[in-house]
């Protein structure tokens, strides 16, 4: 069976929500909604296939594009491969040419419409951010809420909170603390045991790779509607975590850390090799900043992770 090449847009407007189209009843998954898009001709770009698609379903012409997933899928019936970009301008005003209802969904709001099977990692991508801020190891309690107040006001949305020398009771009051300034502004990932997940309801849950290696196998010990990831450093391990059914993963080390002296970096292009058969948003860990974000795009990856090259200046 071959697989059908889908160009598909994450179509942002100004105000940050999201365009979604409903398909036909009569068409493959007909009644669900999905991100614009269609099937990429012989011979043309993906660029070139989403533009022309957008314009015969929207009316509207991209103007600032770039790579977000990629998703290979199988149905019973037909295998896609699904190139999602992300469209954050465009000219022309959005209507359903072809008669499909359309609607604009905050991020949050993705969760409520039904969606093909193949478009979860899709919600997933859309919501998390190009930049993962982990924090560093060794500071005072009073250091890292201070720093994790600079880094909420520089406009960080996403945060691990990592204290991997900390007793259990200090991180645990820490990760009270964090949780009440996140609150409204960023997600929260927390690590530990996954007996303390009913303590923090608002939080994400970080797996180191012996948690994912220990209940990999059960599938996903963690409710769908809070954020769980994982940290991986080869293609057996995003494998585990693409069968626990997590949100997104961390790869690393990319290249060479003083957090990890020791570890082989991976490089780039033995990342973009494994993120070719991960079908689910991964940050690259280990090396890079803010200014690699956008070769990170290009070989397949959500964006990067880090915990200097993020952390505020004191």
């Amino acid at each position: 069976m071959k697989r059908v090449h889908v160009a598909a847009a994450v179509i942002r407007g100004v105000d940050g929500r999201i365009l979604l189209a409903r398909r036909p009843e009569d068409k493959h998954q007909g009644g669900l909604w999905e991100f614009p898009g269609g099937k990429v001709e012989e011979g043309e770009t993906v660029h070139a296939a989403l533009a022309r698609e957008l314009q015969e379903e929207l009316g509207i012409c991209p103007q600032a594009a770039r790579p977000l997933i990629q998703i290979r899928h199988d149905y019973p019936d037909k295998q896609v491969l699904l190139d999602v970009w992300e469209v954050s301008a465009f000219s022309g005003e959005p209507h359903g040419a072809e008669g499909q209802p359309l609607a604009w969904a905050s991020e949050r709001q993705l969760l409520d419409y039904q969606f093909p099977a193949a478009n979860k990692p899709i919600v997933a991508a859309a919501r998390l951010p190009e930049c993962y801020l982990i924090t560093p190891d060794g500071l005072a309690p009073s250091e890292l809420l201070a720093g994790i107040r600079s880094a909420l006001a520089q406009g960080i949305r996403l945060i691990q909170l990592r204290a991997p020398n900390m007793f259990d009771a200090q991180y645990r009051d820490l990760a009270v603390d964090v949780q009440g300034l996140c609150a409204g502004k960023a997600q929260l990932m927390l690590k530990g045991p996954l007996e303390w997940l009913g303590d923090f309801p608002a939080a994400g849950w970080h797996l180191t790779a012996e948690q994912l290696r220990q209940y990999g196998a059960g599938g996903r010990p963690f409710p769908e509607n809070r954020w769980l990831a994982a940290s991986c450093h080869s293609p057996e391990e995003l494998a585990l975590a693409a069968q626990m059914g997590v949100d997104f993963a961390t790869l690393s080390p990319l290249q060479a850390t003083a957090t990890h002296p020791g570890a082989q970096p991976l490089g780039w292009e033995a990342a973009r090799e494994m993120l070719a058969g991960f079908n689910l948003p991964a940050y690259l860990l280990g090396g890079v900043g803010p200014g690699d974000v956008e070769r990170a795009w290009q070989i397949g990856a959500q964006g990067v992770a880090g915990i200097r090259a993020f952390w505020p200046a004191s």
